[in-house]
């Protein structure tokens, strides 16, 4: 037979031994293809770091929100320190403790500041090194589909070239063999790399989206952290306004303090003459009082005044509190009950002049000096009836008239102006309540 007759089934015998050899070397001789060992799951870490950042923003969230707070709160107190410092009668004690506490709260405010201004330090710097690694992983990823399209081209000349060429071009079996091994085992590797690649395009998909929120988190907190310190000094703006303020009315207040005590102590020189003076003021004040139930009764009887008086009373002078209702240390007081020394007002320092108000609405009963005080030096007093029940007195005004017996007057209205009539130690009102015949006090209505 022609030779021709037997090439064709000779070279497809030869092919496929050739391929069998190449399979039976591949499969049983190299065994089956080892996937590369990945070191660490960089796509749950990426999914994790998103957590944790949700987690450290919600706590964020919470510092902010508990600062807000505290900030709107100390506003609160503080604006009511000033208001109480400025517009009202100021109780110094009450003040001091005030504005002792109020220091507390700063420092607890500082702190909250503080460790905000730690979370925008440790998230500039978590941004940071986030930013590092997202270039790293991009970095990574070029390089890596480098490589797999390196592979990509030589596979696709590989493909070029049949064993049958391999085996006309001198090349041995073994040889052929070799070739086919690598040729399959670079192709488990490519689709290795494929994987990886994909994962690494996750992966970096979740880093810039950590990264996103981590800078946006980052700028929101920075400029929350700038409005906090702006808030914080403007409370310590408040608070050392409200200091200066307490110092004025501590100074004035001691001022009259300091001439009450050295006026005491020039009458403390003569004894018998003390206790005389206090005597005569004590009868004074208890014939006046039984004026005043008189006048009372007739209103009472005429429907002038209504019979009972369930409303609350104002302060009726702006200043500081110089001595307070209850026993007291000042031994020009007279006794009661338990006391060897008991003050039934309440003393309120201003400067001279002052306006006094109507503590509430009521009628004037009496208005002028103290009939019954010693001529030399007799108190001015006002005193107008709420009720039946309760009235309020108003003592050591200028004898200056306002208004007159028999008015009414509204809540606020001007009855008077501090003075130093009577037996008196420097200008200051003493404002009392009357209820039911005995002095109580005035805090309970206010």
């Amino acid at each position: 037979m022609p030779r021709g007759t037997h090439s064709g089934p000779m070279w497809h015998r030869v092919a496929q031994l050739v391929i069998a050899a190449v399979m039976t070397v591949t499969l049983v001789g190299t065994g089956a293809p080892t996937p590369q060992t990945v070191i660490g799951d960089e796509l749950s870490d990426a999914k994790a770091q998103q957590r944790a950042l949700q987690a450290r923003i919600q706590r964020q969230q919470e510092l902010v929100t508990r600062l807000r707070r505290s900030q709107a709160a100390l506003r609160t107190r503080i604006g009511a320190t000033t208001a109480s410092l400025d517009a009202t009668v100021t109780d110094l004690r009450t003040a001091r403790r005030t504005i002792s506490a109020l220091r507390g709260d700063i420092r607890v405010v500082r702190g909250d500041y503080a460790r905000l201004v730690l979370e925008v330090d440790r998230l500039a710097s978590e941004l940071r090194l986030a930013e590092a690694e997202e270039r790293a992983k991009r970095a990574d990823l070029r390089e890596r589909k480098a490589v797999l399209a390196e592979r990509i081209r030589a596979a696709y000349d590989a493909t070029r070239r049949s064993p049958f060429e391999a085996v006309l071009s001198g090349a041995s079996f073994t040889d052929l063999l070799v070739e086919a091994s690598q040729q399959l085992d670079a192709g488990v590797r490519d689709q290795e790399l494929a994987e990886q690649i994909a994962r690494d395009r996750e992966t970096l998909f979740g880093l810039a989206a950590t990264l996103k929120a981590q800078r946006s988190q980052a700028e929101q907190l920075r400029q929350e952290a700038a409005v906090q310190k702006a808030t914080l000094d403007a409370r310590l703006a408040d608070l050392r306004a409200a200091e200066r303020r307490l110092k004025v009315l501590q100074r004035r207040t001691e001022a009259v303090l300091a001439e009450q005590r050295a006026a005491y102590g020039r009458l403390a020189k003569d004894q018998s003459r003390l206790r005389a003076s206090i005597a005569a003021t004590a009868r004074a004040q208890q014939r006046l009082e039984d004026r005043v139930k008189r006048l009372v009764a007739e209103q009472a009887s005429r429907g002038g005044i209504p019979s009972s008086f369930s409303g609350t009373m104002r302060w009726p002078m702006p200043g500081a509190v110089s001595q307070d209702y209850g026993c007291t240390g000042f031994s020009w007081e007279p006794p009661r009950g338990d006391c060897a020394h008991f003050h039934s007002g309440i003393d309120i320092v201003a400067p001279a002049g002052t306006p006094v108000r109507a503590a509430a609405a009521g009628r004037v009963l009496f208005v002028g000096y103290n009939p019954y005080d010693a001529p030399s030096d007799p108190a001015w007093i006002v005193i107008i009836a709420h009720s039946s029940s309760v009235q309020t007195w108003y003592a050591h005004m200028q004898p200056r008239r306002p208004v007159k017996a028999g008015d009414m007057v509204e809540a606020g209205q001007v009855i008077g102006y501090e003075g130093n009539t009577g037996r008196s130690t420097g200008a200051h009102l003493d404002w009392r309540v009357m209820r039911n015949g005995e002095f109580v006090n005035p805090r309970l209505y206010l």
